[in-house]
């Protein structure tokens, strides 16, 4: 009797979780009972509550429901993963503030050029103020680009024209997605000691970012699970002022940092084996 007892109680706990819901949010999937989507967000209770949450649809990567059917939103998925700087043209950019609701603040962007001459098209001046927002939004992991304030000035054309164009940008930097602290630390190990491969460097008067190759050493003295960010307390060889660095991307044999000195965003990148 107590064994039939046994076998009835581990189906019926096997058939109550398989009939939960579940949220696929940041790559970490959450048992749920969904409540209601609505047109921007997803309400959901936790197993054994009543309260429900809530979450934009910006940061749900997918909803499994019970009956098994998979749900993606339009939200989350017009974003396009940025795996490195090389990839900057990936990255989003709106000025409508809504859009970046739920999802995670990496840090403050800002971009500014100017034409060479008076007669320099102001749409390509601005043109050219996005991308450096968009390569420095790459170089820190982010995204999507929420631009909050831009000023454009001359460069309208006409003989009366004076003044060269100039394009000015301000922003916040954001992803739908972080990078995981436990399979970043798993994926070091014990290690402690590195040695970089290649930088990119832009300093906020130039045109472009610019790449090279280096060898400097980078030591890891502690990771930190900074909300969700992953960073590191080191040294790097050559930079005495910085001893904490961002990591922004990493894959199964390289990972890379970033970090901003000044008017100045480097992102080095660092071979693992």
């Amino acid at each position: 009797m107590k064994r039939l007892l046994i076998i009835v109680v581990i189906i019926t706990s096997t058939e109550g979780h398989s009939q939960s819901d579940t949220l696929l949010i940041n790559n970490k999937k959450i048992p749920c009972t969904l409540v209601e989507i609505t047109v921007d967000a997803v309400k959901y209770t936790l197993p054994g509550e009543d309260l429900p949450n809530t979450v934009y649809k910006n940061s749900v990567q997918k909803v499994i429901h019970k009956n098994g059917r998979v749900e993606t939103f339009n939200e989350s998925t017009s974003f396009k993963k940025v795996s490195s700087v090389d990839e900057f043209e990936n990255v989003t950019l709106t000025a409508v503030e809504f859009e970046v609701k739920g999802l995670f603040k990496m840090g403050e962007v800002s971009a500014k050029a100017k034409g060479a001459t008076s007669l320099s098209n102001q749409e390509r001046v601005k043109e050219r103020a996005l991308r450096k927002m968009k390569i420095e939004a790459a170089m820190m992991g982010a995204n999507i680009i929420y631009i909050s304030h831009q000023r454009s000035v001359g460069g309208k054309g006409g003989i009366l024209q004076t003044s060269n164009a100039e394009t000015t940008l301000t922003g916040v930097a954001y992803s739908n997605q972080l990078q995981q602290y436990d399979e970043f630390v798993e994926l070091v190990g014990s290690r402690k000691d590195f040695v970089t491969t290649a930088v990119n460097k832009m300093w906020s008067s130039d045109a472009d970012v610019k790449r090279s190759v280096t060898n400097k050493t980078f030591k890891i003295n502690n990771i930190i699970n900074d909300n969700g960010i992953i960073s590191i307390e080191g040294e790097l060889s050559g930079v005495s002022n910085y001893n904490k660095f961002r990591v922004s991307n990493f894959t199964d044999g390289t990972f890379s940092i970033y970090y901003k000195d000044k008017s100045t965003a480097y992102n080095y990148e660092i071979k693992i084996y």
